[in-house]
């Protein structure tokens, strides 16, 4: 697992930034592995990034026979997710979809996940008290909002869940934030953090600088100037990833 530091620095680059190092250091199929493919809503855009190893856990709050068939289920997940390393960010598959009833969250649930080292969710459920969860810092992105919790508690936990067409494993470094979800596979946590800051730097130095001062430069200029700007992104990437 990552330290702190390297957490904090991850939280302060967007989610796309992030992908674009991943890419250069995963094996997986980067035009299909990893992210969301489907869309996303983060409620709390303004918080920027969350980062986090994943809990997760499941249920379906139109069936309140859950409740009956297992009543120490809410204690016995809570203990799961105080159990598991942090910071976390809770994955909850909601059975529902694409229908969902009731809420698996609101402002208690939060405020007891927040006390447990949770960061945040990705839920392809609703959520609700959005004001009062966006107090706590408690970063939520959802399908859609919903006004009550139904039957709501968990089915299972600490197993595989689909959210947003992406399979999440419990312990799954994940980056997220309004543009959808990464989640990163264990042998690329280590390379992950350089590679993205070596990414957003390369942009920065080439393509993003040439294109930005092109003042009394006819189109012919700026066109060899862009160009010379790509062969030198691309130069620099296969210098450091050998790609």
């Amino acid at each position: 697992m990552l330290d702190d530091a390297d957490l904090i620095k991850l939280a302060r680059l967007n989610t796309p930034t992030v992908y674009n190092g991943w890419e250069q250091i995963t094996g997986q199929d980067a035009a299909r592995d990893g992210f969301n493919l489907r869309e996303t809503r983060d409620f709390m855009p303004h918080l920027g990034s969350v980062v986090g190893y994943a809990v997760t856990v499941v249920c379906e709050p139109s069936r309140q026979e859950h409740k009956t068939n297992n009543p120490t289920a809410p204690g016995d997940y809570l203990q799961y997710v105080a159990g598991a390393p942090g910071p976390k960010v809770v994955v909850v598959q909601d059975l529902d979809m694409p229908n969902p009833v009731g809420s698996y969250w609101g402002e208690v649930g939060a405020t007891m996940h927040r006390a447990l080292g949770c960061v945040g969710t990705i839920t392809d459920g609703a959520v609700r008290d959005v004001a009062e969860m966006t107090a706590l810092g408690f970063h939520a992105i959802a399908a859609r909002t919903c006004v009550g919790h139904a039957h709501s508690t968990p089915v299972r936990w600490n197993c595989p869940v689909e959210v947003f067409g992406r399979t999440v494993e419990p312990g799954r470094l994940i980056h997220a934030d309004r543009h959808g979800f990464l989640v990163i596979p264990p042998e690329d946590e280590a390379a992950l953090l350089d590679a993205a800051l070596f990414m957003d730097h390369n942009e920065c130095t080439t393509v993003l600088a040439a294109a930005r001062h092109f003042a009394g430069l006819a189109p012919d200029a700026i066109l060899t100037r862009l160009a010379a700007a790509r062969r030198a992104f691309r130069h620099a990437v296969e210098e450091k990833f050998g790609r």
